[in-house]
């Protein structure tokens, strides 16, 4: 593994604070929480950890709209608990990502209820997209963009004075303003966050919406208004990816560069992009922007071997080819989780997508490049497909009357020990629940069962990663695809470390039968490849 640039193979496990582990016992987990389960997480083998957002926030998309980019919500602790959070993980060698949210912010944020209480065309609205409205009485919307969790993109506000006045720009709630980039306030305001930050000893920043914040300076009418809620994903070319903000990553990679050059620590910035394609996904890490960008087509790829293999071929050829490496990602917050994905839901832990998502992490950890894993996907959680209405926290749900794509599903506390809820995540002194109720059957799933069954996923992926540390082979590099039967995906990395998935149902000939294995998620006798198992062993190619 390159030690200086850790980050180029590095293994990330994402923290969703609120359903980590709760140290208070009201029902919502918090950073101490976190500190407690490093010790879990090094056991593990990752590298580093990136926690979603814990500053201050009305919470009314979990954290992703930010009242104050300095602080912690008295919900997750405070400053001295981030510090010792921070100083734990560093003891045990796990470096710390930030989750940083610059396209929009709380319109609780001390600016927003400024801009509200300043007139039009002041300097306190220009740091927002402030605009008047079209017709007569200007009660209609400046464009017809639509906001990518529902309804329109734009709220008209009540002047100081009592009359209805200009709208402001939202993609995604009312409650979480976009900032106007084309104001160098917003930029600097943004500089000195970084380096609070920065100061504070964090090693990176994952950034939230990364082909946002930049807008068409003329706010023109889009040709398909409803493309961004009908998809739920940044597809107006009007209001993402403009080219403009290729130079703030230039920036904030100048800011990292300078930390790393006071003490020889290197900074990580990954991005969250959402682009048309692995070229135009490319420009975002060139070698003076972002380290990092997540690539979601694997995520997003049927389970089938010829759209597997389309994808890494894509990703390597365009992204590896800047001199960044890809960084694939299978669960996050936002998605629905893999074992449900692929298949029918699993509650006893076996079915189709139970496999498939075996396979499919075996596969991930043998990529070149960094790997993301979401928390529970070391469990094989499913989604819990079946929390009633009124438990439903998501914004898209309230905004929408919709089920479809509700991410509460994926957010339900982790289980950690027991028999029943709230299985060790909380301890309960608090008389509180958890935040979204867990099923019973979580109890399959539990962190202490988990670790107990060396079958488990928890030690599929923990064998996985420490053949990652171990071989040379692995990690950064390249790989080169093997002649296989339809239905199965075979690469070399390395010095003949193989790697195969079959994607069928029906047992097949390994490419190399008889190599004793290094890692498997199922069973392979005599080289044979059962449907929806990965492999991996050395071969003399």
């Amino acid at each position: 593994m390159n030690r200086h640039h850790w980050w180029r193979d590095a293994v990330i496990y994402q923290v969703y604070v609120r359903s980590f582990l709760d140290s208070t016992g009201d029902g919502v987990g918090d950073l101490a929480g976190v500190r407690t389960g490093l010790p879990y997480l090094r056991k593990l083998g990752v590298d580093g950890i990136w926690l979603s957002p814990f500053y201050p926030s009305p919470q009314h998309d979990h954290g992703y709209d930010v009242a104050d980019y300095r602080g912690v919500d008295p919900l997750f602790g405070d400053l001295d608990e981030f510090d010792a959070l921070a100083a734990a993980a560093r003891r045990l060698g796990i470096r710390v990502l930030l989750d940083i949210v610059p396209n929009h912010c709380s319109s609780e944020h001390p600016w927003f209820r400024e801009a509200l209480e300043s007139p039009p065309g002041s300097p306190a609205r220009a740091r927002f997209h402030f605009a008047d409205g079209r017709g007569p009485d200007g009660n209609e919307p400046p464009n017809n963009w639509h906001a990518m969790f529902g309804g329109p993109a734009w709220t008209r506000v009540t002047e100081p004075d009592g009359r209805p006045g200009q709208w402001y720009l939202h993609m995604f709630t009312p409650e979480q303003p976009d900032w106007n980039w084309r104001t160098p306030e917003v930029a600097a305001e943004f500089d000195r966050i970084l380096r609070f930050w920065l100061d504070r000893g964090v090693d990176g920043f994952r950034i939230d919406v990364a082909a946002g914040l930049y807008k068409h300076p003329e706010l023109p009418d889009s040709p398909d208004p409803e493309a961004d809620a009908r998809t739920r994903d940044s597809v107006n070319p009007l209001a993402w990816n403009q080219p403009e903000v290729h130079d703030v990553w230039r920036q904030w990679r100048a800011v990292c560069e300078e930390y790393t050059a006071r003490d020889g620590r290197e900074r990580l910035l990954v991005g969250e992009v959402s682009v048309p394609s692995a070229r135009e996904h490319a420009r975002y890490v060139r070698p003076d922007e972002l380290h990092q960008a997540f690539f979601f087509d694997l995520l997003g790829a049927p389970w089938d071997s010829d759209a597997f293999r389309k994808v890494i071929s894509e990703a390597m050829q365009d992204i590896a080819g800047t001199g960044s490496t890809v960084t694939w990602v299978l669960n996050n917050h936002d998605q629905v989780r893999t074992v449900t994905r692929y298949g029918e839901p699993a509650t006893d832990g076996s079915g189709p997508g139970t496999a498939r998502a075996r396979a499919a992490a075996l596969l991930m950890l043998a990529l070149p490049g960094a790997a993301y894993i979401y928390q529970g996907e070391e469990l094989g959680l499913p989604e819990v497909v079946d929390l009633p209405d009124d438990v439903l926290t998501d914004p898209i749900f309230h905004r929408t009357g919709s089920r479809a794509r509700v991410r509460d599903g994926c957010r339900v506390p982790l289980p950690w020990s027991g028999q029943a809820s709230p299985f060790g995540f909380t301890s309960g002194d608090g008389g509180a629940k958890p935040w979204l109720p867990q099923p019973e059957y979580f109890a399959e799933y539990a962190t202490d069962r988990a670790l107990a069954d060396t079958r488990s996923f928890w030690h599929l992926y923990r064998d996985g990663l420490q053949l990652r540390s171990e071989l040379p082979q692995l990690g950064e590099g390249t790989l080169r695809w093997l002649d296989t039967p339809p239905g199965v995906l075979a690469f070399v990395r390395g010095d003949g470390l193989v790697c195969a998935v079959n994607f069928g149902t029906a047992p097949t000939p390994a490419p190399v039968p008889g190599a004793p294995l290094l890692a498997s998620d199922g069973p392979c006798p005599s080289g044979v490849l059962p449907g929806s198992t990965a492999a991996w062993w050395i071969a003399d190619l």
